[in-house]
């Protein structure tokens, strides 16, 4: 403080100098103190803010302890999840080896079958030679009538003495491609495992890689196809080579059109009964016949739905693409017809596959609208059904074949007794349900009230698109998960179940 600021406080001189001498010793008394309290162990408020202090670092403490125990412990989930994931990977292995090893136990099983059946066989002609060489003799010495034919030397010929030999420069014929019949499909002795990828039959790859996963093979390969395409005689012929039904998806506009396209006026359904599409069928049905191989046609499959150019109404009684109720019927028969006249039918089992009732509009989910586009019995080998577990789902839906599937089956078997084929099916990652899905999908080929169902084809890709406005990419693949690789494992292997089981390369 400045003497002038003293001299404020004193009106004299001399009293200036007493308040400037006051403030300096207050000064120094109030320093004296504020040191004490500080200094001295005994102070209250040394204590006090000791005692805070003693309060804080405990905690500080502490607080570093468990950064470093919480960073011990990411240590320790990353390690065990490292661990989880090997631990996956090698159940995921040994399902797949061991449905590998109960596949090869089946084929050969099916192989000792048919080598004790060739044996039989081959027991059966050495005796009737032996009878027959009995009776020559018997007949021999029995009389001279038999004497003239006798004398042939055609067994003495001398061809064998020609030098075969040279004839190992030919190139062998190729190995015929053989299929069972058409009779022997229908009624597979055990059922049917297929699946649909981007290329097979065209090309095997992600076909065989996923196979390997499973363990087994699928014997049924599907695959999709336009009517501005002319018949593709390689699919057939590939799918025979591998040992799996063709099942052709047979559209009727271009195979580039896309889902949710139903403006298509050159493919309606009356120009088709009309006959502007008789040379073409025409033609497909002979190069049918010329391949010499079946094959499964699925045509205009998912008629009752909204979303094709082949449907006949919206579902609010609308027409689509100019069809009138009816048509599809008139459109199956006369293509049914075009085939039967070139002889094909004999090669083509045909599937009439509709959508599962579950999400059509409510006047295409009746009991009677199913039955307005069934063409009969004598126009259709096997009936079939398009299902997925597909979001987004309804607030009461519970995620099991039941929920799925039966509406619709209990309409088709109200319908017709021909075998039933599940011929499109897939299911979504969306929500986690898929692995539950999968098992109760199995689980249902055991029980006895579907003992009519003979199979089904996997729908095995990743598809992006629309539903309800909102874009969205569904994972139906059988490998979309480990968990539901391992469930899909579990299931096709169920001895119960009776798939056809043949060891993956």
């Amino acid at each position: 403080m400045s003497s002038q600021a003293a001299h404020w406080w004193a009106q004299t001189k001399s009293r200036s100098l007493m308040t400037t001498a006051a403030f300096v010793v207050l000064s120094l008394v109030l320093g004296g103190i504020s040191y004490y309290v500080w200094s001295s162990p005994t102070s209250t408020v040394r204590t006090v803010v000791d005692a805070a202090a003693t309060a804080v670092n405990p905690l500080a403490a502490q607080n570093a302890s468990l950064q470093k125990n919480l960073s011990t412990a990411k240590k320790t989930i990353a390690t065990q999840n490292g661990k989880l994931s090997s631990l996956q990977q090698q159940a995921l292995a040994a399902q797949a080896s061991t449905a590998k090893q109960l596949a090869s136990a089946q084929q050969r099983a099916v192989t000792a079958e048919k080598a004790l059946a060739q044996a039989k066989a081959q027991l059966a002609s050495a005796n009737g030679a032996l009878s027959a060489n009995a009776a020559a003799k018997s007949g021999a010495s029995g009389g001279k009538a038999g004497t003239g034919g006798g004398t042939s030397t055609g067994g003495n010929g001398n061809g064998g003495n020609g030098n075969g030999g040279d004839g190992g420069n030919i190139a062998p014929e190729p190995t015929p491609i053989t299929a069972p019949s058409k009779a022997e499909l229908l009624q597979p002795a055990s059922r049917y495992y297929g699946m649909y990828t981007e290329q097979a039959p065209f090309n095997w790859a992600t076909f065989d890689a996923t196979s390997a996963k499973v363990g087994v093979q699928p014997n049924l390969v599907g695959y999709f196809s336009g009517w501005d395409e002319t018949f593709r005689a390689s699919a057939v012929t590939r799918a025979w080579q591998q040992g799996r039904l063709p099942m052709m998806t047979w559209e009727s506009r271009p195979i580039s059109a896309g889902n949710d396209s139903v403006d298509a006026p050159e493919y309606s359904l009356p120009k088709i009964i009309g006959g502007d599409f008789d040379a073409y069928l025409h033609q497909y049905a002979k190069d049918i016949v010329a391949t010499g191989l079946p094959l499964a046609i699925r045509l205009d499959h998912e008629m009752n739905g909204v979303w094709y150019p082949w449907a006949e109404t919206d579902g609010k009684g609308n027409s689509i693409n100019g069809n009138s109720p009816g048509d599809y019927v008139k459109m199956w028969k006369h293509v049914h017809d075009v085939f039967q006249e070139e002889g094909a039918n004999d090669l083509v089992i045909w599937v009439w596959a509709p959508n599962i009732v579950n999400n059509l509009p409510a006047q295409h989910k009746v009991d009677g609208y199913l039955p307005s586009l069934y063409p009969g019995d004598d126009y259709v080998d096997w009936v079939g059904l398009s299902g997925y577990l597909r979001p987004p789902y309804k607030a009461d839906q519970s995620f099991t074949f039941d929920y799925t599937f039966t509406p619709s089956l209990n309409q088709l078997r109200a319908i017709t007794k021909k075998p039933i084929v599940l011929a499109e099916v897939g299911a979504s990652e969306t929500q986690g349900h898929k692995t539950a899905w999968v098992t109760d999908f199995f689980n249902a080929f055991s029980k006895p009230e579907n003992d009519d169902i003979i199979g089904f084809s996997w729908f095995n890709l990743a598809v992006t698109s629309y539903v309800e406005g909102v874009r969205a990419t569904n994972d139906w693949r059988i490998d979309s998960r480990a968990d539901t690789l391992s469930a899909f494992i579990s299931g096709i292997t169920r001895p119960e179940d009776h798939f056809t089981l043949t060891p993956a390369q």
